[in-house]
């Protein structure tokens, strides 16, 4: 049941057309996926969310493929069925294969296992890997 429903092109306010053809320009598309759309209600949430996807997930030191799987295996994890789509279509644009996907899915399935197993033994973590950046 969509209870936002999505705000097309023609119904769009100047402000959100802005952004709709960032996104037209930025993604070489006409197309503007659903969530966008449903993101224009809000509009300054629409630019800060696409300001920040163009950013993260534009051109840096990963491959697109990579950075697609990445968040393909967080969509998973955290079930967001929209996104799940979104970023499989991505991943597979991008170049993943059947049997990359075989291996993000092997991954998402063994860590969110391990996760919590490790949480609910609350297993003390190593000393050599405090000395890791971002370890607490």
């Amino acid at each position: 049941m969509n209870i936002t429903p999505p705000i097309e092109y023609e119904d769009a306010t100047a402000e959100v057309r802005a952004i709709y053809d960032d996104i037209r320009a930025t993604r070489g598309t006409d197309y503007i996926n659903n969530v966008w759309k449903c993101f224009a209600h809000n509009p300054k949430l629409l630019r800060r969310t696409w300001e920040s996807v163009k950013e993260v997930m534009g051109p840096g030191t990963l491959d697109p493929v990579v950075k697609e799987m990445i968040y393909l295996a967080v969509s998973i994890s955290n079930n967001c069925g929209y996104c799940i789509a979104s970023h499989s279509a991505g991943a597979q644009k991008a170049g993943m294969t059947d049997e990359m996907f075989g291996e993000v899915m092997d991954i998402v399935g063994m860590a969110n296992e391990n996760n919590k197993l490790v949480a609910g033994y609350r297993v003390p973590i190593d000393d050599v890997y405090l000395k890791v950046r971002g370890a607490d």
